[in-house]
């Protein structure tokens, strides 16, 4: 891994095309190393959402000691009005990186690892990568503090989250989670992390990305990086503080939370967030 690429030639290579790519997002002073990239797995329509999490956890001036950048994925749209709202988005803010394929959620895997290719070409010298749906609250002192309490080497392989363990394909024809037994013939997945907000060490991800080139694509993206992680013999380490849920709004009950899911109004989650900051958690 260190600046080399495998030499046997892979099955898959998302060879998609970048449309904005940020190029310079992730330079830094020489003041100290990007620590923490958050990559935000967003729905081409979401405007709204994406600005509530540049004015709430995605703000990268949070603390002025951390170089922290946020970073927002996007495949296209069919629609010419909302491709061109997402030029100008793109212009004004400058923190989108769009892709071009098809944005929908049987294409959350491509946006993973296209996302991982755009780490890799500009984005490869920070510690730590956060992924996150749009619809997560997430605290980056929490965050921060997480991945400081591990006390990892530089070389260590951190892939971490909510994980699920000992779960079952869904067999059941119309569930929007079906997979055929021809698909996956085993009776378990391997141990996953919910795809809503995890974490990376810079190690792990490029270890998980070089993967995908020899392992078969599978349209969910959280099954697919367990089956990466296994076949690179990443074990996922479980935090309960990331909740593939909605928990319940407290100000005491949020002091630890790293991730939150159901945030789907920007406003709230703007409001959450505001608090716990005002609370020293956030």
């Amino acid at each position: 891994l260190k600046n080399e690429v495998p030499q046997i030639t892979g099955y898959n290579n998302y060879n998609y095309k970048f449309i904005y790519k940020c190029e310079k997002k992730c330079k830094v002073d020489d003041d100290g190393p990007l620590r923490l990239v958050y990559i935000v797995k967003s729905a081409t329509r979401n405007f709204d959402k994406r600005e509530g999490i540049r004015n709430s956890w995605g703000f990268e001036k949070r603390f002025s000691d951390v170089e922290i950048r946020t970073v927002f994925m996007l495949g296209i749209d069919q629609d010419d009005g909302i491709q061109k709202r997402i030029r100008e988005e793109s212009k004004a803010k400058g923190d989108i990186v769009q892709v071009d394929f098809q944005d929908t959620y049987y294409n959350n895997t491509i946006k993973t690892l296209m996302a991982m290719k755009w780490v890799l070409d500009h984005c490869n010298k920070a510690k730590f990568y956060f992924f996150s749906d749009d619809d997560m609250y997430v605290s980056t002192k929490n965050v921060l503090r997480f991945v400081l309490d591990i006390e990892l080497r530089d070389d260590n392989e951190l892939y971490a989250g909510y994980v699920f363990r000992n779960s079952r394909p869904m067999r059941y024809l119309f569930s929007k989670w079906y997979v055929p037994v021809d698909e996956y013939p085993y009776d378990l997945w391997p141990p996953y992390v919910t795809a809503g907000a995890y974490v990376l060490s810079n190690r792990a991800l490029k270890k998980l990305y070089y993967a995908s080139m020899y392992v078969r694509h599978f349209r969910f993206d959280d099954i697919y990086l367990s089956m990466l992680a296994k076949s690179v013999n990443i074990v996922p380490l479980h935090s309960a503080e990331f909740y593939f849920y909605k928990k319940s709004y407290d100000p005491y009950g949020y002091r630890y939370v790293i991730a939150s899911h159901g945030y789907d109004n920007p406003e709230e989650l703007r409001w959450v967030w505001n608090d716990q900051k005002s609370n020293g958690n956030a």
